[in-house]
């Protein structure tokens, strides 16, 4: 028995119209005892969605849509699984104040979260890392070399794990090595082993636990799981508690990796 703790549902801009009740069915059918909806949360007050179809989350005024349709469902199927009412929330150096304000919102109403990040701070704007090969090659040329976004992007999780952004920040980080997502094409130069140990250290001095990813396996440019199994190795070395998410944007990408390592 099992749980998905990170699943995407139809209020995703960028997924698929699967309805949630799907997603649930699907989560019996394999045999969980636990999913959480962690719908992409809404981007702060003021922050300029960088990818070229403005699509990263769902719209603000969908929040109370979203949240009351997972609690309508948790209602529904108490009796034959946990259905968690989750965001995934973007960790935006220089909107702490707006996080934290979005968070205190709907904070009291989530029973599970993820911290994730998706946008790397540069001088002019922001830079979505995982939206294409091709902007993903921008970056790179941006940036002055695939080492340097990686970099910019270990040293942005770093700033998420440390960031205060108020009591209801998630105790869960998500993705931790997202920027993986294009490596067949754009490889750095060294491992970045360094800075890998450096987040999980961080990880488990704050208590926090880790998002077991299976989503890489299904991208072609990435083929692994986020993070990697040396790094699950060692974040359980650690202690560091694991969840297993799918990162489901349609019912039939849930329950990949998930065998991959004994969680």
């Amino acid at each position: 028995m099992i749980r998905d703790g990170h699943v995407h549902t139809h209020y995703c801009p960028h997924g698929t119209n699967d309805p949630m009740r799907q997603y649930v069915e699907r989560a019996l059918a394999l045999g969980y005892h636990e999913i959480t909806f962690t719908e992409h949360a809404p981007l702060p007050e003021g922050f300029v969605d960088p990818v070229p179809k403005q699509d990263s989350a769902m719209d603000h005024s969908d929040l109370e849509f979203y949240v009351s349709e997972v609690e309508a469902l948790k209602a529904e199927f108490a009796e034959r699984i946990k259905v968690n009412v989750g965001l995934e929330v973007d960790f935006i150096e220089g909107f702490e104040k707006e996080t934290t304000m979005l968070l205190n919102e709907i904070g009291p109403r989530l029973d599970d979260a993820i911290l994730s990040v998706h946008f790397l701070r540069n001088a002019e704007s922001y830079d979505c890392i995982d939206y294409s090969p091709d902007v993903f090659g921008e970056l790179v040329s941006k940036y002055g070399s695939v080492d340097s976004v990686y970099a910019r992007y270990f040293a942005t999780v770093k700033k998420s794990i440390e960031a205060d952004v108020g009591n209801f920040k998630p105790k869960r980080i998500g993705h931790i090595t997202l920027v993986h997502k294009f490596q067949q094409k754009f490889a750095p130069s060294r491992s970045f082993e360094h800075e890998l140990l450096d987040l999980l250290a961080l990880v488990q001095a704050k208590g926090y636990e880790l998002d077991y990813n299976g989503a890489g396996l299904l991208k072609p440019l990435c083929r692994e799981t986020y993070p990697p199994l040396w790094v699950i190795k060692e974040a359980k070395r650690l202690g560091i508690p694991l969840v297993y998410g799918s990162d489901a944007h349609q019912v039939s990408a849930m329950h990949f990796g998930v065998e991959s390592i004994d969680l």
